[in-house]
């Protein structure tokens, strides 16, 4: 484990403060990062994201993929947490906490507003970042590649029946280039240029030890893609962070909750079916985290952009990355609660030396 990794909690702590202390200390430049965005998704942020997800690609073998159907449980694991489960745990709990426990402390319209960000959180399971999860657990890069198309196909047809069910919306704008663009930016490109990478390297006279020492050199700008990320993000909400506090604390409480029950039943059920670590993990992860700028979008069409519900889909934002850090160190400690992966090509010959 490299230095980077190892002390990666003490770096992603120390990368929130610098992205709040950015953000209040030039407000201006971040301003201007975040107007870099199509489609609303930051181009910036999105280039650091596939650094983090190429090196992952590079381990991609076109012919695992086509062996991961025979291995249906972890596909079907995934199905049933992210379509079955979270949009309707995560409605509950936001109508618990909001309704109910929170009862007073915020008024009736802000609440309502706040349970539909949640909502939309709920609905929108995450595409881009579960290959850095899946790559931070040593998942299997072919079965999280497939994992992660066949949610996304759902979430095509899926997306927009279900919220628009939750938030009793019978016309649910979707952002169909937020969506489209995603997907290829963050799994058509990176996937295409790694295996072009694959490709050429495999050709060379060292073959599969030069894919594995790329993939070794490239590690490093992974992780520091990954903490650049965490200073955009907090710099872009350090206003709001700063500015309502108690408000951040109260929608955070009820989306922790969320996050840490979805991983346990996704995680144990995972156990339960006897699934490897490399498949378990990222299934656990993709249930876990969310499809924010999916999320964010819908919220600011709809109610917006000074909205509760697209403050909530922002403080699911903020929690997310130290969220699935910490989910990520469990899941790397349990790793002998699940047996060892059965032996593929994919597996046996891109794994990391």
């Amino acid at each position: 484990m490299g230095l980077f990794e190892k002390y990666l909690s003490i770096w992603v702590a120390l990368a929130i403060g610098a992205g709040v202390l950015l953000g209040t200390t030039a407000p201006g430049l971040i301003q201007h990062i975040a107007a870099l965005e199509y489609a609303s998704v930051n181009l910036v942020v999105a280039a650091l994201i596939w650094l983090m997800i190429y090196p992952m690609m590079l381990k991609v073998e076109p012919r695992c993929i086509a062996q991961v159907g025979r291995r249906p449980k972890g596909l079907l694991l995934t199905i049933a947490i992210n379509w079955l489960i979270k949009p309707f745990t995560m409605a509950a709990l936001a109508i618990l906490f909001f309704k109910y426990i929170f009862e007073g402390l915020v008024s009736v319209d802000d609440a309502a507003h706040y349970i539909a960000g949640m909502i939309l959180l709920g609905v929108a399971p995450c595409t881009a970042m579960v290959f850095v999860w899946s790559n931070l657990t040593k998942g299997d890069p072919a079965y999280t590649l497939v994992q992660v198309t066949i949610n996304d196909l759902i979430l095509v047809f899926a997306f927009a029946p279900i919220a628009g069910l939750l938030l009793g919306v019978t016309d649910l704008f979707v952002p169909w280039d937020t969506l489209l663009l995603s997907v290829v930016i963050f799994v058509v490109l990176p996937l295409a240029g790694g295996m072009l990478t694959r490709f050429v390297k495999l050709r060379g006279h060292r073959g599969e030890e030069s894919v594995n020492a790329l993939a070794h050199r490239l590690k490093p700008f992974s992780i520091i893609g990954l903490l650049l990320t965490v200073v955009l993000l907090f710099s872009f909400q350090a206003e709001t962070l700063l500015g309502q506090p108690l408000r951040v604390l109260l929608i955070a409480t009820p989306l922790l909750i969320q996050s840490y029950g979805i991983f346990v039943i996704a995680y144990f059920g995972a156990k339960l079916l006897k699934l490897p670590h490399n498949v378990a993990a990222p299934a656990a992860m993709i249930g876990t985290s969310n499809f924010f700028e999916l999320a964010v979008a819908v919220a600011v069409s709809l109610f917006g952009l000074t909205s509760g519900a697209a403050l909530a889909t922002v403080v699911g934002v903020l929690i997310e990355v130290p969220v699935m850090l910490s989910l990520v160190k469990f899941a790397n400690r349990t790793k002998h609660w699940f047996p060892e992966p059965e032996p593929t090509p994919a597996v046996s010959g891109t794994a990391e030396k």
